[in-house]
Order: C-alpha cells, then sequence, then structure tokens
C-alpha cells in the first residue's frame, strides 16, 4: 500500500522537510488510519511501514494509529520511484519477520508515479489507475498486490487494486 503523507501546514521558516502536519491533515491522517485497520481490503493488515523521514510523514504514521514495526528512511524523502522501489525489494533484509502487508508512506509526485509504475499486472483497476492519473490527493492510499517475494518488486510487477481518499 502507498501512502501520500497527509495535508501539510506551510510555516515561515520551516524547512520542507521539517513541515508539520496542518489541522486538516490530523484528522485525514486519522481517517486513514481507520480505513487501514477497518477496511482497506488487505489481508492480512498492514504488517510494516516503511516512512519517509520528514516530519509530516512521520506525525501521518503516529496519527494513522498503526502498531506495528517502522523503518523510517531518508531514503524515501524526495526519492525518485526507482529508490523506493530499492526500499522495498529490501524488506526481507529491514525486517525481521515475514512482511506480507506493507505501507509505504511518502511524497508526491513519487507516490502517483510509483502506483501507476507498479500496475501492469493482470487485475489492475483501470478506475483506480484514472483517479491516480488525475490526482493524487494528500492522505490517499493506492493498494497494490504482488506475487513473490519483495525482492521481485519491479515496474509493471504489481495489480493496482483499489484506490482510496479518506474524508
Amino acid at each position: 500500500m502507498l501512502l501520500r503523507h497527509a495535508k501539510s501546514a506551510y510555516p515561515d521558516g520551516v524547512a520542507d522537510h521539517d513541515r508539520p502536519l496542518a489541522p486538516r491533515g490530523e484528522r485525514e491522517a486519522g481517517l486513514a488510519g481507520d480505513w487501514l485497520r477497518n477496511g482497506a481490503p488487505v489481508d492480512p493488515p498492514v504488517q510494516a511501514v516503511l516512512c519517509s523521514s520528514a516530519t509530516r510523514t512521520r506525525q501521518t504514521l503516529q496519527r494513522t494509529g498503526l502498531e506495528v514495526p517502522v523503518h523510517v528512511t531518508d531514503r524515501i524523502y524526495g526519492a525518485m520511484p526507482g529508490a523506493v522501489i530499492e526500499q522495498i525489494n529490501a524488506v526481507e533484509q529491514i525486517f525481521d519477520f515475514d512482511v506480507r502487508t506493507l505501507l509505504v508512506i511518502g511524497h508526491e509526485p513519487t507516490m502517483s508515479a510509483l502506483a501507476l509504475g507498479l500496475a501492469g499486472a493482470p487485475g489492475t483497476n483501470a478506475t483506480a489507475a484514472e483517479h491516480i492519473s488525475t490526482k493524487y490527493p494528500t492522505s490517499a492510499m493506492a493498494v497494490l498486490r504482488i506475487d513473490g517475494p519483495w525482492s521481485s518488486v519491479e515496474l509493471g510487477s504489481a495489480a493496482l487494486t483499489a484506490f482510496h481518499i479518506p474524508r
């Protein structure tokens, strides 16, 4: 699952990496967490998280209420899709258990490019892909299914099954 961070604030004098969530973002991140815990079409539920090191992504994760192992990395902040795929490919080395459902929390334009780039396997939802290509709003989540180990994830190897915008 690919989650774009919740709506951030733009306080004067604060570097991009350090921007916090806006009040709307705090609310929407909570709604994203509700969906992840109770409505997301994944089985099993989220078991581990790869999270950008930016303040707004870490605050988004905190507001979701997920209590799972987390790996925070600078490699997702400002990354191109290929760098995020490299992190996904390393899940077996990052976590010390068999992760079946992974959540990646990152930024635009990477999340939309990554979701559309990974999609292509049979079962891809064309409507979800169309929505992502139009706009990937804050707190939105793409759900992708892969067959095989995390190390085999590459462009075109996943089926995009859903796109959810918690509001």
